[in-house]
């Protein structure tokens, strides 16, 4: 079978957004093919609001997500297969669904999918992602 994913970003977004609510994902950064600002990337992840208020021509297909935004004024087409997004959900109320790994999705401790920390940084105790404001 398919993935699940694309149809639950996309049923996700939609019900973030039918209640007045602005739809976040959260994103490894570290996948290949992600194309993200990388000034924006904190350890190893990104969050991006994909409100139709932010973002121009969102497109959730079945192997990526993609739209046009600006960041700090600058105009960016934003790539990311959508195996890279590990969660989406309402800023307001944090309602929503953080994804776990799939048959057919690249190995997270294979080359490129594991999060290593930075000198000085330590690694999440329970590997698990997690979700914060951004403002």
């Amino acid at each position: 079978m398919t993935s699940s994913r694309p149809y639950l970003v996309r049923a996700f977004n939609e019900w973030v957004l039918d209640n007045d609510c602005t739809p976040y994902i959260l994103v490894d950064a570290s996948v290949q093919g992600v194309q993200v600002p990388t000034e924006h990337v904190a350890n190893g992840q990104i969050v991006l609001n994909i409100s139709p208020g932010a973002v121009r021509s969102l497109v959730i297909g079945n192997g990526a997500l993609e739209f046009s935004a600006r960041f700090g004024g600058v105009p960016m087409q934003v790539f990311i297969p959508l195996h890279a997004v590990i969660a989406i959900y309402a800023k307001e109320n944090g309602e929503g669904m953080v994804f776990g790994s799939e048959p057919g999705t690249p190995d997270p401790d294979g080359p490129g999918g594991k999060f290593e920390p930075r000198q000085g940084e330590e690694e999440r105790p329970s590997g698990r992602p997690t979700l914060k404001v951004v403002k």
